[in-house]
């Protein structure tokens, strides 16, 4: 199958199972709330190493937040509801609390609840308020520049993390040329995000090592300088650089459409060569998304 000239690989990504929050976080201007969800959602590019992946849905319009003020939509995706509510009490905690005028909210409805208010309310050190609003519980946690205010527990539902297309081309600037019109055709799909920097990913990897200790190593099968080294290669001759797009979402559904816009735009670039999927023969992920199939549809 060819998309202008792009050979579009007959194989699938191997995503799997994850579990997902979405965070409304709000302040006084746009600047601080820039600031605040990118402290939130640093280093949160892997489960791998992070304990999990982060990063922003979209902006909200003041009409879209709970309280009236700029905002913005983030995503939250660790292996299981116990890990979510660590990381969001850590993350919101450090992150959010700490920043000039922010206020945070549960931003959906879910599966399981988890309790992150209701645990930084003890940095109030017994001045925290509680205070009910149709009916949901806050808190509000006074800090030096008035109240932190924060839903006492966040809900949390099953999600699908590890989506994914690999864009081989000529050379770098064609490949990271077409992966960055594939990230913008991306942005704002509802439900995802890309958790990698500016949603792209150079390091690749591949789980197990050659080392014991590591969990993972690089996906040797497509380094463009270990075309002649390692024991298999995906790289064609004429290939010179091969980028990744990883891709979570709330539901399989809002992660394939963002494939298939990512397939679609990558594949009218010049120099690119074959897109393509990292799999593992099924063997890692509970979900094996064709990429023919999402180009059929």
């Amino acid at each position: 199958m060819e998309i202008h000239n792009t050979e579009i690989v007959d194989t699938f990504a191997e995503a799997f199972k994850m579990w997902g929050a979405r965070v409304i976080v709000t302040a006084h201007s746009p600047k601080w709330v820039r600031a605040a969800a990118q402290a939130m959602t640093g280093f949160a590019t892997s489960v791998i190493g992070c304990k999990c992946e982060a990063g922003v849905e979209r902006e909200l319009t003041p009409a879209e937040t709970p309280d009236g003020r700029p905002g913005v939509s983030i995503l939250l995706f660790a292996m299981d509801a116990e890990g979510i509510g660590k990381r969001l009490v850590e993350r919101i905690g450090q992150s959010v609390m700490t920043c000039p005028t922010t206020a945070c909210f549960n931003g959906q409805e879910g599966e399981k609840s988890v309790v992150v208010g209701g645990q930084l309310r003890y940095f109030g050190d017994g001045y925290q308020i509680s205070k009910r609003l149709d009916g949901r519980r806050f808190w509000r946690i006074p800090v030096m520049d008035g109240e932190f205010l924060v839903d006492h527990q966040f809900e949390v539902c099953p999600a699908v993390g590890g989506g994914n297309l690999l864009i081989l081309g000529t050379d770098l600037p064609s490949a990271l040329n077409a992966a960055e019109k594939a990230v913008e055709a991306i942005d704002g799909i509802p439900g995802v995000i890309l958790p990698f920097p500016d949603g792209v990913v150079r390091s690749g990897s591949k789980p197990g090592s050659k080392y014991k200790s590591l969990f993972a190593s690089t996906n040797d099968a497509y380094c463009p300088t270990l075309r002649g080294i390692a024991p298999e290669t995906n790289v064609p001759a004429e290939a010179g650089c091969v980028l990744e797009i990883v891709i979570d979402g709330l539901n399989l559904e809002a992660v394939e459409n963002a494939m298939r816009q990512g397939i679609k735009t990558a594949a009218g670039c010049d120099g690119v060569i074959r897109i393509s999927a990292g799999n593992y023969g099924g063997g890692l992920g509970q979900f094996m998304i064709g990429l023919h199939d999402l180009v059929r549809e």
